[in-house]
């Protein structure tokens, strides 16, 4: 198969939390999705760049230039590329409205699918209460999460030796913890709200890496979740349904999740 032409392709997809520039991000598996997927639009919906990590210590390794360059290059192929920056590439804040590299730098849009629905397209940091509210706890929090990523990564290759399935340390957290599902909930809820604001049918965030897509009050909710541990896009097919897609473990052919996913309990 040549890099030229990807196996499937997809009216929109819809990436987030890709956190290059810090020691977790698996820019190579997101490289390997995208030899492998395209898709007329592409919304990179935030945190593709951690300028958190960046400011702390340089991390810049080659996969990352690559898929920097593998993106650019599909915008330069004829893909509409539209970059809502969230909390940790906040830097790009300053230049919403502009073009770069074929790339549009926007706040937030709206999508509208093929059969009419509308949908808000958003990281979603602005909902999080402890990023705006208390920032040097978010700062905190991402080196805790720093920390259980490595950890994940050493369980995880022991499970590789013995074949047995990727497993994600911090997405079985947030669903046995408590106060972690409440949040999500709460997140979500906000999300949906905002929605509905716009008068739109459903809403594409990120931010909290929880891929999901579910029904909240009504309207549809769909996290992208994320390219640090679990290794998810969302897609739309031509026909306007939605799925996430999971690429972990360096896999060829995707895992799919489905459509529409089960409330943490």
């Amino acid at each position: 198969m040549s890099d030229e032409s990807p196996e499937r392709r997809f009216r929109t997809l819809f990436i987030s939390d890709v956190h290059l520039g810090a020691r977790g991000s698996q820019a190579d598996l997101l490289l390997d999705f995208l030899r492998y997927h395209d898709a007329d639009t592409i919304y990179l919906v935030g945190d593709i760049v951690d300028g958190w990590a960046l400011k702390s210590s340089w991390h810049w390794p080659q996969s990352h230039n690559d898929l920097v360059q593998k993106l650019l290059r599909k915008a330069r192929k004829g893909a509409k590329v539209i970059y809502i920056p969230g909390n940790h590439d906040e830097f790009l804040r300053n230049y919403y409205g502009t073009h770069f590299g074929g790339i549009d730098v926007v706040e937030n849009t709206v999508h509208t699918g093929p059969d009419g629905k509308r949908y808000l397209v958003i990281h979603g940091d602005i909902f999080d209460l402890v990023v705006q509210n208390a920032r040097w706890l978010a700062h905190l929090g991402d080196k805790a999460y720093d920390f259980a990523i490595q950890m994940n990564r050493f369980v995880n290759f022991f499970r590789r030796m013995f074949k047995v399935p990727y497993w994600s340390l911090s997405q079985w957290a947030k669903q046995k913890v408590k106060n972690a599902v409440n949040y999500i909930g709460a997140f979500e809820q906000a999300l949906a709200a905002e929605a509905r604001r716009h008068d739109a049918d459903g809403v594409i965030c990120g931010h909290i890496h929880y891929a999901v897509i579910r029904d909240e009050a009504g309207i549809r909710y769909m996290n992208c979740g994320d390219w640090v541990e679990s290794c998810t896009a969302l897609v739309e097919h031509d026909d306007g349904h939605f799925e996430i897609i999971t690429w972990a473990d360096h896999a060829q052919k995707p895992a799919v999740v489905p459509q529409v996913a089960a409330r943490a309990a």
